[in-house]
């Protein structure tokens, strides 16, 4: 039936259009209760998934042997304190064939980038093994930015213990390097200074350490000589008359000793005694005492602050960690450490190193290096050190140098520790020219 048209007038589409309308309006209310049902069905499945779910997550991350997975957080960074609880453990061999080390720490997947030279790493670490020495250990790093190029040991008592951060070995005769600065530094001495003493080069015995040494057995020599002939008197004088105790411990503190030293491995703190009366302070400035220990890292250190113009860098190794996802935890920073003497008197102590080179105790271990045309723009220092240990037993032998070519570029600093038993191995010199030979011939 037509709506009227008297009051509401409408068209016959509309008339069409309304009765679309309502059809439309029948076939919904005809299927909602069955729209109702699938909603709540769907609903009710997703509830279920999302609950099981949760169980099995938790039930196999819960089981005994199996850690939980840890994703990378953020907020989680490392400091280099950080790197010696990750690295402590590690098997310095792994170095010889990468330089890139993967680590799992905390359940995180790390990888660790490092500064070493795999190819040096692994000629060092051959070599010592074939030294034939009790024990040995080498550390060859830059001075100007305390990069570690090489880090290797060879010991059969605990192949797990990283000697070269290990602080058992007395310093010996590289001590003397630390009563030159003080003697040059805080006394004014000069490489040129006019000294005496009597008896041997190599002993010391109280009769040696006389003030006043004028007798018909006196013997001349000069601050240069002493120290490139390792003469034990005259540095025993020197603590006593020139130094004493609180020159002696404050060169002894600049220069690291019973300070803790920054690195990527836990570094045992070196000794130092503080002696107690003159003949102790004779026998720590010579060096000739088994109380003065020190690490082959420590004594490596020394020698970068005189080939550094008097400044000690952080040394380091590890360049950058990253977490599983590539992100960048910790990017190592070159870090001044200490500067224990001033540059001028690292020009002096290089100008005491270079002799013990020419013509003092290092003298046959760096001839064949002096006389080859490669390295005739080279300056080479060094110090030689050896002592017993106290039952006898072993002699602990040094050599720390540094090489420095022509454009003052990229020095090197060479420092190898051999432990000899009854049969002498390969000398400590002998190794370090080897190991300088290949570095510059790479």
């Amino acid at each position: 039936m037509m709506p009227s048209k008297d009051k509401d007038f409408f068209t016959w589409r509309d008339y069409q259009r309304a009765l679309s309308r309502k059809a439309r309006r029948r076939h919904f209310l005809k299927r909602l209760p069955w729209f109702g049902i699938w909603s709540g069905a769907g609903g009710l499945m997703l509830i279920i998934l999302f609950y099981s779910t949760s169980w099995l997550s938790a039930h196999f991350e819960s089981q005994p042997g199996r850690p939980p997975k840890k994703e990378p957080n953020e907020s989680f960074n490392l400091r280099k304190k950080d790197l010696p609880a990750i690295l402590d453990h590690l098997d310095l061999g792994f170095l010889t064939s990468s330089q890139v080390l993967m680590v799992e720490h905390d359940g995180v997947l790390l990888t660790i980038d490092t500064s070493v030279n795999p190819d040096l790493q692994k000629y060092v670490s051959t070599l010592l093994d074939r030294s034939m020495t009790q024990a040995a250990a080498a550390v060859v790093m830059r001075p100007e930015t305390g990069q570690v190029l090489a880090m290797a040991q060879t010991t059969g008592e605990n192949p797990k213990e990283v000697l070269c951060v290990k602080a058992g070995f007395p310093a010996a005769s590289l001590f003397k390097i630390v009563a030159a600065a003080a003697a040059l530094e805080a006394r004014g001495l000069s490489p040129e200074t006019e000294l005496t003493f009597r008896g041997g080069k190599y002993t010391l015995y109280r009769s040696q350490l006389k003030q006043e040494d004028r007798g018909r057995h006196a013997r001349k020599t000069t601050l240069k000589e002493a120290f490139s002939n390792s003469i034990n008197p005259v540095f025993g004088k020197l603590g006593i008359h020139e130094l004493g105790r609180e020159i002696m411990e404050d060169y002894a503190c600049r220069f690291l000793f019973g300070r803790s030293i920054p690195f990527d491995l836990s570094v045992e703190v070196s000794h130092f005694d503080v002696p107690t009366d003159e003949f102790a302070l004779a026998e720590i400035a010579s060096g000739f005492n088994k109380r003065t220990l020190i690490s082959p890292l420590h004594a490596a250190l020394i020698t970068s602050g005189i080939a550094n113009k008097g400044n000690i860098m952080e040394p380091w190794f590890v360049k950058t960690v990253r977490d599983s996802g590539g992100r960048i935890l910790y990017q190592a920073e070159e870090t001044p450490l200490a500067s224990p003497i001033d540059k001028e008197t690292a020009c002096r102590l290089q100008d005491l190193m270079s002799g013990s080179v020419r013509e003092g105790t290092c003298r046959r271990a760096f001839r064949p290096l002096q006389s080859n045309k490669k390295f005739k723009d080279f300056d080479f220092g060094a110090k030689s050190g050896t002592i017993n240990d106290p039952t006898g037993q072993y002699k602990f032998d040094w050599i720390a140098a540094y090489v420095l070519p022509g454009d003052r570029n990229e020095g090197l600093i060479v420092t190898v520790l051999a432990v000899h038993g009854e049969k002498l191995g390969i000398r400590a010199g002998d190794i370090v020219r080897m190991i300088i030979n290949e570095h510059f011939s790479s």
